[in-house]
């Protein structure tokens, strides 16, 4: 498989209007992924090969060639562990809080300083290190939520038990 390729790292995603959450878990793990609830989305959208993510089984039907994913999940997170264990995402494959969440653009580390009246006083106070979105202008510190969102993904890959998992047949049975 080439680079190109939507099935190989890094993938590249296209999530449908109802999968919003599970499009900001995918930019959490740093995943290109743009969504089609996203105003911007049409505007921000590169010409590269993504892998369409679904519930919608009349989409399944696409020319060759095309990458259609169904997402049999409810869940959010169960989606994401759907979409590891069936894509054979790794964690290497990911960069987790690279990305920003609203616009899915890189994100970058400012200085201090720069932030500091666009900030909560207290966040300024008691953080040293910030990375802001140079498209919308969001700033990220390591916060609770931080901490929350890496255990949570560091859960994602971590071995689980067969009787752990949903099972259902690819017709949603």
């Amino acid at each position: 498989m080439t680079r190109e390729d939507p099935l190989t790292a890094p993938f590249r995603f296209q999530a449908e209007r109802s999968l919003g959450k599970l499009a900001k878990w995918l930019r959490l793990l740093g995943f290109d992924t743009t969504w089609e609830g996203d105003p911007q989305a049409a505007a921000t959208a590169e010409a590269v090969a993504r892998i369409l993510l679904t519930r919608t089984r009349r989409r399944l039907p696409q020319p060759p060639g095309a990458h259609v994913h169904f997402v049999a999940a409810n869940d959010p997170f169960r989606q994401l562990q759907q979409l590891v264990a069936v894509l054979g995402i790794q964690r290497s494959d990911t960069r987790p809080l690279s990305r920003c969440i609203r616009c899915n653009q890189t994100i970058v580390a400012v200085g201090r300083e720069e932030v500091r009246d666009k900030v909560p006083d207290y966040v300024w106070a008691t953080h040293e290190n910030f990375n802001t979105c140079r498209r919308c202008g969001r700033i990220y510190w390591p916060g609770s939520h931080t901490r929350r969102s890496l255990d949570r993904i560091k859960s994602l890959f971590q071995p689980v038990n067969e009787g752990d998992c949903e099972r259902r047949s690819p017709n949603g049975n």
